[in-house]
Formats: C-alpha cells, sequence, structure tokens
C-alpha cells in the first residue's frame, strides 16, 4: 500500500498509552516509523491534564508539523483534544485532523474520511486488538473511564465526564487474549481504580475483579495503580493482602494531609481516615506505597506546607510524586483567592522534591541484602554487560531499574523472565544484584 508509513506518539499518562496501542491496533496495515519526516500520517495522542502536559502536547505538534513531508497527514488526538475542540481549529491551523477521547477505535475510519471527529462517549475498549507496545510481558489494563470525584485541581470530570466502568467480562477477555500472546504481568489503571464499579451500584468491583483475574491461568503477577482515599476501604487492602497474584502494591494519590487543605482540595476524605488507610498498608508483608502531593494550592500557608513535609519525611513511602499547582479553568479552584505565587511554588516543590528523593534512597537502601524477585527487561543504557531489570512488585518504568550482571551466570539470562536474586548495593538511585545460580 502506498503512503502507510505511520508514526505514532503518545504522551500522558499510562490511559493514554492504552487508547494509543488500540489505534495502533486498528492501523495494522501501516508500516510503523520512528523517522517522522519520512511519515505519511503522523499521530500525536495528547495530555490535557496540567500546563505543562499541554505545553508538551502542543510543542510536540508544532515541531512534528516544521519537520513532516508535503502531504502527510498530521492528527492531533486524545485529552488536549478533547478539552479545547471548539478553539483548536482556529488555534492550531497546523493540524490536519482532530479528535478527541471517543474515537480511538475509528482512527482507521477518520484517516480515511480525512475529517475531525468527537463523538459524544469517552471510549472504552470493548473487544478492541491493542496492539501493545514497551514490553513482551507487561501490559496495562483500563478498568474505567471519567471519575466522579470533584477535586478543586482536577480538570478531568469536565472534558472525560463521570465514572464509566468496563464490564468485568470485557476486562478478562482482553487479559485472557494476552496472557495467550505470553503476556503475564499486569498493571490495572484508571482515574479513581477504587471506585471501580461503582456506576453499575457494586460497591466492591475492585475485589471482584481481583476475584476474576485470579482464575485466568497465566496470569501470575499483578498491581493496581491509583485508589483514591475515600472509596479505598481496609477490607478492599485485606482482598489485595490475600491475593496470590496481585501485589501489595499501594499507589494512592494523598495529594495533602492537613486537614483544612484537604477540605479546600474537595477530597472528601480528613487526615485521621487517610493515615488509616496508609498506616495498615504499612503492616502488610512486603507492602510498597506511592503517593502524591501537590504543593502550593490556593490558601496552603507555610504551616500547611510544613506539615506535609514533616509527614512525608516521616512516614516511610517507598516513592512519592511532587506536582506543582496548576490553574486548571473549569476547576473550582480556578476560582478561588489566596493565589500562591509561581516563586513560590517552586520553592515549595523544590523542598518537597528533596524530601521524596530522600524517601526513595531509604526505601531502596532497605533492598540491599535481599533476595528478591526481579524481571529482566533488557540490555542497560550503562553497558552491555549489565542488563536492566525490576523487582516483580514494582510498576515499570516509574518505580526504578535494577542492574543485573550477565557475566556472573553460566549461562545466558532470557529478557521478560522472573529470576531470582540478590540485591547487592545501591549506586546513586539505582540498585545492583545477581541472579542465583539454582
Amino acid at each position: 500500500m502506498a503512503n502507510n508509513k505511520l508514526h505514532i506518539v503518545s504522551l500522558g499518562c499510562t490511559k493514554n498509552l492504552v487508547d494509543t496501542e488500540v489505534m495502533l491496533g486498528k492501523l495494522q496495515n501501516f508500516e510503523l516509523t520512528d523517522d517522522n519526516q519520512n511519515a505519511d500520517v503522523i499521530i500525536v495522542n495528547t495530555c490535557g491534564f496540567i500546563d505543562a502536559a499541554k505545553e508538551e502536547s502542543i510543542n510536540t505538534i508544532l515541531s512534528l508539523h516544521e519537520q513532516r513531508k508535503e502531504d502527510s497527514v498530521l492528527v492531533m488526538a486524545g485529552c488536549l483534544s478533547e478539552r479545547y475542540k471548539d478553539d483548536l481549529a482556529t488555534q492550531i491551523p497546523e493540524v490536519d485532523i482532530f479528535t478527541g477521547v471517543g474515537d480511538y477505535e475509528n482512527i482507521d475510519e477518520i484517516l480515511a474520511e480525512k475529517k475531525s471527529r468527537f463523538s459524544e462517549e469517552v471510549y472504552l475498549i470493548d473487544g478492541a486488538e491493542r496492539v501493545v507496545t514497551g514490553s513482551t510481558y507487561h501490559a496495562y489494563i483500563k478498568l474505567s473511564e471519567g471519575c466522579n470525584q470533584a477535586c478543586s485541581f482536577c480538570a478531568i470530570p469536565s472534558f472525560k465526564g463521570k465514572l464509566n466502568s468496563r464490564s468485568l467480562d470485557s476486562i478478562v477477555k482482553e487479559v485472557e487474549g494476552l496472557v495467550a500472546k505470553g503476556y503475564f504481568d499486569f498493571s490495572f489503571v484508571s482515574q479513581d481504580s477504587s471506585s471501580y464499579l461503582r456506576d453499575e451500584n457494586i460497591k466492591d468491583g475492585l475485589s471482584l475483579l481481583m476475584q476474576r483475574i485470579e482464575l485466568i491461568d497465566g496470569v501470575t503477577s499483578a498491581r493496581i495503580l491509583y485508589l483514591y482515599p475515600s472509596t479505598t476501604t481496609i477490607s478492599l487492602l485485606k482482598n489485595i493482602a490475600k491475593s496470590k497474584i496481585f501485589h501489595n502494591y499501594f499507589d494512592m494519590p494523598i495529594q495533602h494531609v492537613n486537614d483544612d487543605m484537604l477540605r479546600i482540595m474537595k477530597r472528601g476524605f480528613g487526615k485521621a481516615q487517610t493515615l488509616e488507610l496508609l498506616n495498615f498498608m504499612k503492616t502488610l508483608p512486603n507492602s510498597f506505597i506511592r503517593t502524591s502531593f501537590i504543593v502550593g494550592h490556593p490558601n496552603e500557608t507555610e504551616e500547611m506546607f510544613d506539615e506535609m513535609c514533616e509527614f512525608a519525611q516521616s512516614f516511610g513511602f517507598d516513592r512519592v510524586n511532587v506536582f506543582s499547582y496548576s490553574d486548571e479553568e473549569t476547576t473550582s479552584a480556578f476560582d478561588m483567592d489566596e493565589k500562591i505565587s509561581a516563586e513560590v511554588i517552586a520553592k515549595r516543590a523544590e523542598i518537597l522534591g528533596a524530601i521524596t528523593n530522600e524517601c526513595m534512597q531509604k526505601s531502596l537502601k532497605a533492598e540491599v541484602g535481599k533476595e528478591i524477585e526481579l524481571i529482566i527487561d533488557g540490555e542497560s543504557d550503562e553497558h552491555e554487560y549489565l542488563l536492566s531489570a525490576r523487582k516483580t512488585i514494582w510498576a515499570p518504568e516509574i518505580d526504578g531499574e535494577i542492574y543485573v550482571n550477565d557475566r556472573t551466570k553460566d549461562e545466558d539470562l532470557e529478557y521478560g523472565k522472573i529470576y531470582k536474586a540478590k540485591v547487592t548495593e545501591l549506586v546513586g538511585n539505582i540498585l545492583t544484584a545477581t541472579v542465583d545460580n539454582a
């Protein structure tokens, strides 16, 4: 087929990546190319969450436009496109086709028609064939779209709508299909995973999901990303701990810890209940706790910020993300007085960033000398004899990598395979380990 070279860029979160993989599944008659200057079709799946992400999306599109060949087609898809669909055609004339968050599975039709399209509903995967990228053994599985929370700083419900959960059957079918292709490690994602199926009046949807996934022969490792404090229960945490397949991996973005700030942020949950959940997670064997904080939200005083820093320093998180507050139209924080200056926000982000780096160092140091299970991903960027691996509990790409020396084994180590290993030392932010010769 002529004119069939495709260059595709996925920006933002892992949920976006899943949607990009659906588009790849629909465009398998195209030849994928890393060379954007030689591509006939260029698709950018954009992120529209906060200013930095919006800026990255627009810069990516403009830079691809500058370099593209004549007669190529430039497509802007995803969240940013959806969020500003009424203004984009006039503001970014460089783009040939715009599409939002409802038409990933129709991308082949959209390209054939060469016309922009925005569906009324957010796209939920239901039987679409995905081309999973970046791994031969791990895949992200999307549970739902949209969100029923009303956090003051978040614009997602304004363009993705209320919670819309996929059916259990559709998820099971997708996982079974991927297992048949050799995938055994899965990360389940959504905006608010602990609310899964609440839109169907089912309170313990996530526990039901885990039970169903455990019945699938061939799934050996799984984790859930993004638990929301007010919809996570102790009984859900106990069910995760009971599972032989789901790791005690707790990714709960708490955003703040001061009671007044949590109320201003409309988190629906106070400090005491948040601490009850976090402290319970800590008691579970081999638990791994990741969170996120926002600095500089309107009305955040120095005292509130100090309380958050103190808590971050003392609790013992394994990983922490720090976000600088981004003033987003369509959010309730946008209309609040008492905005914090950009300079103060940057300073606070730097202070908390240093603390969170210490948290990670402590967590990594505690691994030294331990026997662990890890998965080999491939050659490291560091040296040809060093392989890049990660602990099976860790989420890919965000929790770090472990270097394994391939030359300590009698036979070559296989990529995408689980090994028992001993962690030997910590160099900077990277652990090194030797695989058992058993």
